[in-house]
């Protein structure tokens, strides 16, 4: 599962990182308001994203701000709020915006971990991700290509999908690496096989992957 984790305090964001990653969680951090914002304020193409963690005394943009914004065309996704304010108000006001739950810093890592675990059982089964004619159904692990079943092996399904949670933005080596096999061991041209693999599985359809020179990999409608 994808989460997204924005928060500005790059000692604390390494630690939950690791710590979610462990859970065997795939974790993309942000440690700007604004880039936070950016990433949630448009409703396509979607963020990808099961579950968001987010501070709300953020640099660029508060938390707040990137909360509402995101709920005007996502109310589905959980929130959780970490922060490290003390009025109350704060987190109500947060509540009153549509997060699901907060914690309040510092916290223990197993609390954290335990909330994570109970956002995303309240979540919805399945998220449906499209890209031009290309579907994936997260519930069923299923995808289709113009309408047609697409039949993948494990690693190029995960690439895939990771790839379509991503679609419009390029997304380097390491990164893809990093949230497709987090924890497999890789061989050295790994990713570029895969990436063939899928280029001729793709074939003349209407979506195509592309190669974006020293900023890695894009998929997108034709």
């Amino acid at each position: 599962m994808q989460l997204l984790l924005i928060e500005d305090d790059a000692l604390l964001a390494e630690t939950l990182e690791d710590a979610l990653r462990l859970e065997g969680y795939s974790v993309l951090a942000i440690a700007d308001g604004e880039v936070g914002y950016q990433r949630l304020a448009s409703p396509a193409p979607p963020h990808g994203h099961e579950l968001i963690l987010l501070d709300l005394n953020l640099p660029g943009r508060s938390g707040l701000e990137i909360l509402e914004t995101l709920r005007h065309h996502d109310s589905a996704t959980p929130v959780l709020i970490l922060t490290a304010r003390g009025a109350i108000e704060d987190r109500v006001r947060g509540l009153d915006l549509g997060a699901d739950d907060y914690l309040a810093k510092p916290f223990a890592l197993d609390e954290l971990e335990a909330r994570v675990r109970a956002l995303l059982r309240r979540q919805k089964p399945g998220v449906r991700l499209q890209v031009g004619s290309l579907v994936f159904d997260s519930l069923a692990q299923r995808f289709t290509l113009g309408g047609e079943p697409l039949s993948l092996p494990p690693r190029e399904q995960r690439l895939l999908s990771c790839l379509m949670r991503r679609a419009g933005e390029p997304i380097d080596r390491r990164q893809l690496a990093s949230e497709a096999f987090a924890g497999e061991a890789l061989g050295d041209n790994a990713i570029e096989v895969y990436v063939h693999r899928l280029r001729r599985r793709l074939g003349d359809s209407d979506v195509t992957l592309h190669t974006v020179r020293g900023l890695g990999y894009l998929l997108a409608p034709t």
